[in-house]
């Protein structure tokens, strides 16, 4: 199976999360980073511009498809 065919099957399967499956993702991926900071709690030692940094990149697309996609 090519990275094509993967993703194209993973976004098939992604098409059946209702909105309270997305929700529910998010919940999970929220408390996996909560458990992650408590056994590592050196990464928020990490300066505020990196979360800042990563923020920007991860909404770059969602904020495009949202308002500029057509």
């Amino acid at each position: 199976m090519t990275l094509f065919e993967y993703v194209e099957y993973v976004n098939q399967r992604v098409k059946r999360f209702s909105f309270f499956d997305i929700k529910l993702v998010q919940g999970t991926t929220i408390f996996m980073i909560l458990i992650l900071v408590k056994l590592i709690p050196q990464i928020m030692e990490i300066n505020i511009l990196w979360f800042i940094v990563l923020f920007v990149i991860c909404v770059i697309k969602p904020f495009y498809v949202f308002f500029f996609k057509k």
